[in-house]
């Protein structure tokens, strides 16, 4: 039997033939579906809107949250706006609405209504054409000194980067063997300016530290932009980086065999062009075109001629490559239909290198991207596993964990020197040994591959004498080291310790110099923990009160005291939310001492619920709380992950490929390196970063 047929123009422009029976069913499918979502939402969540939501959201001009539920009149309002979806996902997951103060929803009503908003999120997805793609970005200046060292494989630092918290001494980190050692020693870099003191460049200062994002990462592309003053700085450090005294065939990799001149027998030419091919094509993580190789190469050839040294052209066109945009940006070819599948494995094999090792690719990424080996999974997954193994993965460690946790506000951390006295040592802070025990914890999770959830709770610690001494008491041991600090892998058998949350350094840096900051604290757990900082407080909010002529403060417990702040219904969305995370760590002082009372004698209280529905009574109950939402921790920590990965915010497009990430790394026993393979496997991750015309123009010419 034959069909009358329609003529149907598919995605790649071709004309098909499709019999005109299954356009039929394909649109009559499509029509069921929105029918389908149409009375869903009419007979499901409108009427749960209108009992529950609405009261504060839209009725009687009521818009709490930026949220007016009177907009929504049918399902297409919703799908239009697949942000608004997700965000009522996340407070009926959390817990969040209704409010404390309003009937709650029953478990039953409440597991409905995500059900029925997440299948309209999987509709309003599925609409879309396209993933968000990463704007083009310049290095930042960690990224930078790195790719420098790696391209003429120097064995000094190009300058100093005191953004690097945690400094290795005696070769500790071995990531091929897949252990860390039981002893090690390490430096604090931001509070030990002798540990600044190191072999680099002379005459080479590095350009300003890069502004890192709201809740990010130095390395978002909406902040690495460049000015025309910030260009010409890099012309100026490019000069100044080959021009260094220190810049020669004792600290350069490559100076024989691109700086020294070739022999007389040779041809110049010749060996000038293959050098800086190899030279470029590193330099550009892309196989030089032979337009620019040629520009190079005449103009080499041309400064030679005219009387300079073979050694200072070159040292002029390595300058020159170091201030080319093709090094500066991290972006990849212009996408176009038709093209080498190997352009966009290069593409992958530099967004790769700069996710893990923080600089260009090596010569084997690059051979098997040029060769268009990455576009197959098995070898990419092997090539991330090779990367796990490389030392080079330190330069992750320098980054990424640092300012996840947002360790760099320790380094204002003072807590009150006549309280806390054994916290300083001459002119020194105890802070130099707290800030390294989570960094050390997150260094072993990564090489030993060990599961996430040890971030939440670990039953060892890496700890100096010091940090043993002031966990035990509050004291100081003789002689506290400054520069090379020994640290031991220690067992832990109280609970209380263990983990990323209730370490020393945390507490400390959210805290003031004379006492804890509850909200503080719950504000961090929130953004670090669970991948959920809530919204900035209102300019107008007073600071809590020191004194007051009407009641005895200090007579007061710091929750009785924080109770002001939750007489506002426009705070106490907020405050319920935070405050049970926040007065969960109560019980650890200013400087992460344990409390059983505050100083008035009171007794501390630190019970709360998390979400609403996993009570605690201290702070060994909440860590199990917190595990028992192990899979929503796994999947805010794999989006942390992500979006320093990718360069960027994450976008509600990215919800399933995060989903998938999780879901795997929970089912291989939430083991980390399965968490970074499935990154960089995933959708997000291989897609081309965004290139404007206007760049793409003068990167062609």
């Amino acid at each position: 039997m034959r069909f009358p047929t329609n003529q149907v123009a598919n995605p790649a422009g071709i004309i098909c033939n499709i019999p005109r029976i299954l356009v039929c069913l394909v649109i009559g499918a499509k029509l069921s579906h929105f029918v389908n979502a149409a009375e869903s939402f009419n007979d499901r969540l409108l009427p749960a809107f209108k009992e529950n939501c609405i009261k504060c959201h839209g009725k009687d001009d009521k818009i709490k949250g930026d949220l007016n539920l009177l907009e929504i009149s049918n399902s297409d309002d919703l799908l239009s706006t697949p942000q608004r979806i997700q965000d009522l996902i996340d407070v009926l997951e959390f817990e969040e609405m209704p409010p404390e103060e309003e009937p709650p929803l029953s478990a039953e009503s409440r597991q409905e209504m995500i059900a029925e908003l997440q299948a309209l999120m999987k509709e309003a997805i599925a609409a879309r054409t396209s993933f968000p793609k990463t704007p083009i970005r310049r290095m930042n200046r960690f990224q930078y000194n790195n790719a420098v060292q790696d391209l003429f494989e120097l064995n000094v630092e190009v300058f100093t980067l005191p953004e690097r918290m945690l400094r290795e001494y005696g070769d500790y980190f071995k990531p091929q063997t897949g252990i860390m050692p039981s002893s090690l020693k390490a430096g604090s870099r931001p509070l030990g300016k002798s540990q600044m003191i190191e072999p680099r460049l002379a005459g080479v200062g590095p350009f300003p530290q890069d502004l890192r994002a709201e809740h990010g990462y130095d390395n978002q592309a909406d902040h690495l932009s460049i000015s025309p003053l910030l260009m010409e700085s890099f012309l100026k450090l490019s000069r100044s980086i080959v021009e260094s005294d220190d810049f020669n065939e004792d600290t350069c990799g490559v100076w024989h065999s691109f700086f020294t001149p070739p022999a007389t027998s040779e041809n110049l030419s010749i060996v000038i062009s293959n050098r800086l091919r190899s030279f470029l094509t590193r330099a550009f993580r892309e196989p030089v075109d032979e337009s620019t190789l040629n520009r190079y190469a005449e103009s080499a050839l041309q400064r030679i001629q005219s009387g300079e040294t073979y050694t200072d052209a070159m040292k002029m066109m390595a300058s020159a490559a170091l201030a080319s945009p093709r090094f500066l940006y991290l972006r990849d070819q212009p996408v176009t239909e038709g093209e080498a599948n190997n352009d966009k494995d290069i593409a992958l094999a530099s967004r790769l290198s700069y996710f893990l090792w923080g600089s260009i690719p090596d010569s084997i990424l690059l051979e098997k991207a040029v060769n268009g080996e990455l576009s197959d999974p098995q070898t990419l997954d092997a090539e991330v596993e090779r990367m796990l193994r490389d030392e080079r993965l330190k330069r992750f460690c320098d980054s990424f964990p640092g300012q996840w946790l947002q360790l760099d506000r320790i380094i204002t951390s003072t807590p009150d020197p006549d309280t806390w006295p054994k916290f300083y040592h001459s002119k020194y802070r105890g802070s130099m040994h707290m800030m390294l025990e989570p960094l050390l914890l997150f260094e072993t999770i990564l090489i030993e591959n060990r599961s996430i959830l040890e971030l939440i709770d670990s039953n060892y610690s890496y700890q100096s004498k010091f940090l043993q001494a002031w966990y035990q008491e509050g004291a100081q041991p003789n002689g506290m080291p400054v520069v090379q600090v020994p640290f031991e892998r220690v067992s832990l058998e109280d609970r209380r310790q263990g983990g990323v949350i209730t370490n020393a350094a945390v507490m400390t840096m959210t805290s003031s110099a004379s006492r804890t900051k509850p909200i503080t604290r719950g504000s961090w757990i929130a953004s670090v923990i669970f991948n959920n900082p809530p919204e900035p407080p209102p300019a107008d909010v007073p600071p809590l009160p020191e004194t007051s002529e009407e009641v005895d403060i200090e007579s007061l417990t710091l929750r009785e005291r924080l109770d002001a702040h939750r007489e506002s219904l426009d705070c106490a969305g907020c405050h319920n939310r935070i405050d049970p995370l926040g007065f969960a760590l109560e019980s650890y002082g200013p400087t992460g001492l344990w409390r059983e009372r505050y100083d008035n004698g009171r007794i501390v209280d630190t019970a709360g619920a998390l979400f609403r529905k996993h009570a605690f009574n201290d702070v060994v109950e909440f860590k199990d709380a917190i595990l028992a939402e192990k899979d929503r921790f796994a999947r805010a920590f794999a989006g942390h992950v992500l979006s320093f990965a990718l360069g960027r915010e994450l976008d509600i497009a990215d919800s399933p490929a995060l989903d998938r990430i999780a879901q795997a790394t929970i089912e291989d026993r939430f083991r980390i390196h399965t968490l970074i393979k499935e990154i960089a496997l995933s959708e997000p991750f291989r897609q081309p970063v965004q290139v404007p015309e206007s760049l793409a123009a003068k990167q062609e010419r």
